[in-house]
């Protein structure tokens, strides 16, 4: 695969023109691209208890809209209608390491904005509907044909149908049409209004998304985090009271003093990073945090090192890090760890790449490798011991 997903087109020229601003379509954006996950092998995550799956069934006409949620059964499959069905399967790069790797083409952008990769299979006219999302998304191609129709800006006053479990727009009219062939990919911005169906059968698309917390879920989480970090003994003080005419006023500066408290907090750029840090690595699906978490000894490890058993990151997992002032933070998996200068060339590595065969056997780097398998953020590729 190319270093641009975007054909001729460089990733300077896209953040600049495209990113956010506007739709872009690439045609052969991946030649001769090979679909990581079968379409047996999708039914088959669907089945499982911890993968996130949902079947959308519509009449042909599409007035009715039905909407089940996985784990779905055998008998779901078995008792489709020929068509006008769509199979979602979310975060398949947490399963399948192959479809991993295909998220690595769009780290273009930080780590800590990318979500995850969706794949559907849909029968012919299979699709959701027309709708919108809140963040980008990059829509390829990897069999068969889905006709992709887009245009115009939507929001929360945007009229939506009130009969169906999901924000369906129920006034749609697109502005632009294309069918997709394989290899082909569509850019879209956040809220663009957009309706993808199925042109014939087999038709399989993957959708990689972008995170974009709202402002609600950013003052939400770092509340929480102040919540744990302040005490009962912070509190509101006004050491420099003075007697007011009506005791009923909320004076100047009373607002000043709880303005100074905010500040206090927000303006500590070794608070923010810390809390922001662990919020936009935080795993997509908690519960499942480190289940292969492994305990090896200094010595299996360093074992492993000498003998180029690739180190690689965790599918699913979350990485980045936080500079400051010759202080180094990396985050993994919404914990925090301040890095030993030693550490900081191995923590850089873990969040540009995903493979990792040449790492300096020092007692720092074993030291982080320990800590991060045991929390089940990376492990070693074909470990022989």
């Amino acid at each position: 695969m190319s270093n641009s997903p975007f054909g001729d087109i460089s990733v300077k020229q896209f953040l600049e023109e495209y990113w956010q601003k506007k739709p872009l379509l690439v045609r052969n954006a991946f030649p001769d691209f090979e679909p990581p996950v079968s379409p047996d092998e999708l039914a088959g995550l669907a089945l499982e208890e911890d993968v996130e799956s949902r079947l959308i069934i519509q009449s042909p006409d599409g007035k009715d809209w039905q909407l089940k949620h996985g784990p779905l059964s055998e008998e779901s499959f078995s008792e489709l209608p020929d068509s006008h069905w769509t199979l979602l399967v979310q975060a398949v790069d947490h399963w399948v390491p192959e479809a991993s790797e295909l998220v690595e083409q769009f780290r273009f952008a930080p780590n800590w904005r990318l979500d995850d990769l969706m794949i559907s299979y849909a029968t012919d006219g299979g699709g959701v509907g027309p709708h919108y999302d809140n963040y980008d998304v990059f829509l390829i191609q990897a069999s068969g044909t889905r006709r992709w129709e887009f245009g115009g800006i939507y929001g929360e006053d945007s009229p939506r149908r009130d009969d169906v479990p999901v924000m369906i727009l129920p006034e749609w009219e697109a502005e632009q049409s294309f069918d997709l062939q394989p290899g082909d990919m569509l850019y879209l911005p956040p809220r663009v209004g957009h309706n993808g169906y199925a042109v014939g059968d087999d038709c399989m698309t993957y959708s990689v998304g972008f995170r974009a917390p709202s402002h609600q879920e950013i003052w939400e989480s770092f509340s929480n985090y102040l919540d744990n970090i302040t005490c009962a003994e912070d509190r509101y003080s006004d050491p420099d009271l003075q007697q007011q005419a009506n005791p009923g006023e909320i004076t100047a500066s009373a607002i000043q003093r709880v303005q100074n408290i905010l500040h206090e907090y927000i303006d500590s750029p070794e608070l923010l990073s810390h809390w922001f840090g662990q919020f936009m690595t935080d795993p997509k699906y908690p519960d499942l945090a480190g289940e292969q978490s492994s305990e090896l000894s200094d010595d299996e490890i360093r074992s492993l090192i000498e003998q180029g058993a690739p180190l690689c990151r965790t599918e699913g997992s979350r990485f980045a890090f936080y500079r400051q002032d010759g202080h180094f933070i990396l985050f993994a998996d919404g914990k925090g760890c301040a890095c030993s200068p030693e550490q900081t060339e191995l923590a850089e590595q873990l969040c540009a790449d995903l493979y990792h065969s040449d790492i300096k056997v020092t007692e720092d780097n074993i030291v982080l490798i320990k800590a991060l398998l045991l929390q089940g953020s990376v492990y070693f590729l074909d470990a022989d011991l």
